[in-house]
């Protein structure tokens, strides 16, 4: 299988401990690669903590970047509070994770642990054109059918 790389600069920022792994993939045929906490964090049941990740990313011009939960995190009850974060090619600053516990019980988050994966993603972007009225739209066999319109079964 072929793999693009895409040119990134990565700035570890001082509460990094570069003793942790670099931004590595663990296969050379993953989708991610995983980020870690730089602080020690308990997440009460139903609260939302934000986790910085201690570092600076740039990418090249087409493509943007998104941290997700890992499954391990989401197996345990802990979920990305927006579902997903998505970063934009300009963005500079140290990315975040806002954790949502959706137990009943405390979640400890220790330095160093994994608690997010990146995936790098081309940009596409759309060319508006305004029409007058919704006839305009090619038709499909959808429609506006949506929430269900296709069944359960």
């Amino acid at each position: 299988m072929s793999v693009r790389k895409v040119k990134a600069k990565i700035l570890y920022l001082p509460t990094y401990d570069r003793a942790w792994d670099d931004m590595v993939y663990a296969h050379a045929t993953d989708t991610c690669f995983d980020v870690r906490s730089t602080i020690d964090a308990v997440i009460k049941p139903g609260e939302r903590v934000k986790i910085p990740l201690g570092f600076k990313l740039q990418l090249e011009p087409g493509y943007g970047w998104c941290i997700r939960n890992r499954s391990g995190m989401g197996g345990k009850g802990i979920a990305l509070a927006n579902g997903v974060g998505t970063i934009d090619n300009g963005y500079l600053g140290e990315p975040s994770m806002v954790l949502h516990n959706l137990t009943n019980e405390e979640f400890k988050i220790e330095r160093g642990m994994r608690v997010g994966q990146v995936v790098i993603e081309p940009v596409y972007t759309a060319d508006f054109e305004e029409i007058e009225s919704e006839d305009e739209f090619s038709q499909t066999a959808r429609g506006a059918g949506g929430f269900g319109s296709t069944g359960t079964k």
